[in-house]
């Protein structure tokens, strides 16, 4: 699964990457992304299909819902049902995006706890989760724009760590993913190259949702010390 993760690339960096046209948003990096908070989200916008990146709500919540406060709000998809499954597949069809990262976090389940590790690119560039969006109308006509990101079986890197991880997209996979050219979206969803990702365990104040700065990505040596 993807439960958190780090949004630290300013968003004129991340226009320059995706490509995307519309005025940048406003939005403090954040090393603890967690689920109903605000992120970004690249996603091709419904009238003019320019690459746009906005600020979405993590936690779908698909446009037929009719009661907002008894709604699930999944943050996670799975790769293997999205396209059959009544929550998700419209949007998979009609409303697919991309969700810029610069890690992410995972926890190793063990005999004394949960140990949770970071995982980035070891190229050092943003990570491209594939993902899903929706807007959903308040009935005073508001519209809350949502998204999920979408997880498929562990690679070799990670499956040490967690059975499921996130579906990161490489840049040739974009435009396909975003319906730009022709191409089967299902393609996609596989797990990514063994040697893409690199990953270390941090402290487990990433737990707590409220603790959030740049020492959440340090290392820790195997007794738990903090490495120079």
């Amino acid at each position: 699964m993807c439960g958190r993760y780090v949004n630290l690339t300013p968003a004129e960096a991340l226009a320059r990457l995706f490509g995307t046209v519309n005025p940048l948003p406003n939005l403090a990096p954040s090393w603890n992304v967690a689920p109903t908070q605000p992120a970004l989200v690249v996603r091709r916008h419904p009238e003019t299909g320019a690459r746009h990146l906005d600020v979405l709500r993590w936690g779908l919540v698909p446009h037929f819902t009719k009661e907002l406060k008894a709604a699930r709000r999944p943050i996670n998809a799975r790769a293997e049902t999205i396209a059959t499954s009544g929550m998700f597949r419209d949007a998979f069809a009609r409303r697919r995006c991309l969700v810029p990262a610069d890690a992410f976090y995972e926890w190793r389940a063990g005999a004394s706890g949960k140990q949770p590790y970071a995982i980035a690119r070891q190229d050092g560039t943003p990570l491209a989760f594939a993902g899903l969006w929706e807007g959903w109308r308040h009935p005073d006509g508001e519209i809350l724009r949502s998204f999920t990101i979408i997880t498929t079986n562990a690679n070799a890197t990670l499956a040490p760590i967690h059975d499921r991880m996130p579906v990161i997209l490489e840049p040739s996979g974009w435009s396909t993913w975003l319906g730009e050219t022709a191409g089967d979206p299902s393609a996609l969803l596989a797990p990514a190259e063994d040697a893409v990702l690199k990953l270390w365990p941090v402290s487990t104040a990433v737990n707590k949702v409220t603790n959030n700065g740049p020492e959440l990505l340090t290392p820790l040596d195997p007794t738990g010390g903090r490495l120079n």
